[in-house]
């Protein structure tokens, strides 16, 4: 799959293009990726996203601990040590984007350790502008429950899906390709002066009635 990806990213767009993998609840393995991808793509990196998350609604008096570190590790820590690794270049080339991906569940009091994984990460999203001005932004996107998983949640929660639509204020859910188009733009200078913001993309989802 990886193979056939970077095989259609160059004919489309005549770039270059790489596919390394690694275990992002590992911080070694994260910085041999990131690494790697510095090295195969000839400098530094400019575009660091963050979009690795597994998710977990154990009930925290029954939650395991090697859960809770699986889901901390790979959502939190994981854009910790990844970011630390490229920050220096971007800083010295003057120049660099991150963009995390929390989630909407982030706003929830019911997602247990996977709730708490991507709040925190809006808080470190906040913490990280303000250590790497000017140079680089750092700013953070919150999906509200994703069309393409869909089926995922319903395995945890057969009714969350329906209850989401009726929800939410556009009528449906989002799709990746809409986050990912929403990532893009916020690596382009049209956002510079965005930083240290957490953008809800979720149709309106997240707005309360009563």
């Amino acid at each position: 799959m990886a193979d056939a990806l970077i095989e259609r990213l160059g004919v489309e767009t005549g770039g270059r293009h790489m596919a390394i993998a690694g275990d992002m609840a590992d911080p070694e393995s994260i910085r041999k990726v990131v690494s790697q991808a510095g090295e195969g793509l000839g400098g530094t990196i400019d575009v660091l996203v963050n979009n690795v998350g597994p998710f977990s609604m154990t009930p925290y008096a029954t939650l395991p601990e090697a859960e809770w570190d699986r889901i901390w590790n790979t959502n939190v820590k994981a854009s910790y040590v990844a970011t630390q690794c490229v920050s220096e270049g971007m800083r010295r080339q003057g120049w660099g984007r991150v963009v995390n991906i929390s989630a909407g569940s982030a706003f929830l009091r019911n997602h247990s350790i996977y709730g708490l994984a991507k709040q925190a990460l809006i808080y470190l999203t906040e913490e990280l502008a303000l250590e790497l001005g000017p140079e680089v932004t750092v700013n953070a996107i919150a999906p509200g429950q994703i069309q393409e998983s869909a089926d995922d949640i319903a395995e945890y929660d057969p009714t969350f899906v329906d209850r989401a639509i009726g929800h939410t204020p556009a009528g449906r859910l989002v799709t990746r390709p809409e986050v990912a188009e929403v990532a893009a733009l916020l690596c382009s200078p049209v956002f510079d002066m965005l930083t240290g913001v957490t953008l809800p993309v979720d149709g309106g989802w997240r707005l309360q009635r009563f």
